[in-house]
């Protein structure tokens, strides 16, 4: 299981998800991710396409104007 930083800080909607997404393709199962964003609307976003997807969103917590959100692939 190898474990990644995505950092899409100054992207907005829906660019983190895309690019999350492009991320997870590659990926395999059981892979942890830590996704930070500072768009608004990232916590939303990220929640709704981990429910989607069924991937498991381990955490989200936020640092200053960033959202981390700890996601690990299905």
């Amino acid at each position: 299981m190898a474990k990644t930083e995505l950092n899409f800080k100054g992207m907005s909607c829906p660019m983190p998800i895309m690019k999350t997404a492009i991320a997870f393709k590659k990926a395999a199962s059981g892979d942890v991710f830590e996704v930070v964003s500072n768009d608004p609307g990232f916590e939303a976003d990220i929640t709704a396409w981990c429910s989607e997807t069924k991937n498991r969103l381990d955490g989200i917590k936020k640092v200053g104007g960033d959202i981390i959100a700890t996601i690990t692939k299905k």
